[in-house]
């Protein structure tokens, strides 16, 4: 079994847009972070995305709206961040509170500047094999992560646990894709799938984007699969100083010993997607200011 390390490939990626960053001739770019409410993961995520801006060189703009802000005072705001020149990307931390429409509100940033990837165009632009989009950062990440630990994906059984928005639906859509890192032969699971452990069983590299802590035990998985697990999970921990810790999908113990490749949780998919957030963010830049 092989571990794959997403801090290490994420540090990589991060040195690699630092340089990248420190050669730009003008202003550095731009990322504006919305965050609503309190929520103790979404202030976490969002002072990760900021430290990690500020390692590569980018500014980040934080902006903490009221948590009873309206759709429309939201809308407003963020058609702000739109029409200003001086901010290249824009993420919206979700979720949202439960009284705004959180889709309607990653439609709402405009294409160009839609950095997480979750609006209608690019999402679009990902079933048309089209690389102009912004791709979502933890889908971007899962396919980083694989390329870089030498995964090919042509002709294989790529199997994904999930059907959300934010990982499912696009990773698949990437994984079959007519690329020289893609081509694979893709099923999509869910709550409503029959027979879900044969299914997982004939995955070559099995994707757990479920949000339900260790589901993924070893009779789902095929021996020598790569196991990708998206999930983070809080399971109550009295031994722990903060009372819980955080687990995956996979219930690590019992797969890893049968998997061929596998990322833990932590220090696996996470760390990939704020880098992938960065590396989005600069290439609005460069599509908004060609050299």
């Amino acid at each position: 079994m092989e571990l794959i390390d997403g801090n290490k490939i994420a540090a990589g990626i991060v040195a690699e847009l630092k340089a990248a960053v420190a050669a730009l001739p003008a202003r550095k770019p731009c990322i504006a972070l919305v965050r609503v409410g309190e929520d103790p993961a979404s202030v976490s995520y969002v002072k990760r995305k900021e430290q990690t801006a500020a390692e590569i060189g980018i500014t980040s703009r934080v902006i903490l709206p009221p948590v009873a802000i309206s759709q429309a005072e939201l809308f407003a705001l963020i058609d702000q961040l739109n029409a200003d020149s001086a901010i290249d990307g824009i993420l919206v931390q979700s979720p949202l509170p439960a009284h705004l429409d959180e889709t309607a509100v990653f439609r709402r940033i405009t294409p160009h500047k839609d950095v997480d990837g979750l609006g209608t165009i690019n999402l679009g632009k990902i079933a048309q094999d089209d690389d102009s989009g912004f791709v979502g950062c933890t889908p971007a990440g899962i396919m980083e992560l694989l390329a870089r630990s030498g995964v090919r994906l042509a002709g294989r059984h790529v199997v994904v646990i999930g059907r959300s928005l934010l990982v499912g639906k696009p990773v698949a859509l990437l994984a079959m894709q007519k690329k020289s890192w893609a081509n694979a032969t893709v099923t999509v699971c869910h709550s409503q799938t029959t027979g879900l452990p044969a299914l997982t069983r004939q995955a070559d590299v099995l994707i757990a984007a479920i949000g339900r802590a260790e589901f993924v035990t070893a009779d789902m998985v095929k021996p020598g699969a790569v196991v990708i697990d998206v999930g983070v999970n809080r399971v109550a921990d009295a031994s722990r100083k903060n009372g819980y810790r955080l687990v995956g999908d996979v219930h690590f113990a019992s797969v890893a010993p049968l998997a061929g490749k596998i990322t833990p949780v932590p220090g696996g998919v996470g760390p990939m997607t704020v880098a992938m957030l960065m590396k989005n963010t600069l290439k609005a830049y460069r599509q908004q200011h060609p050299a």
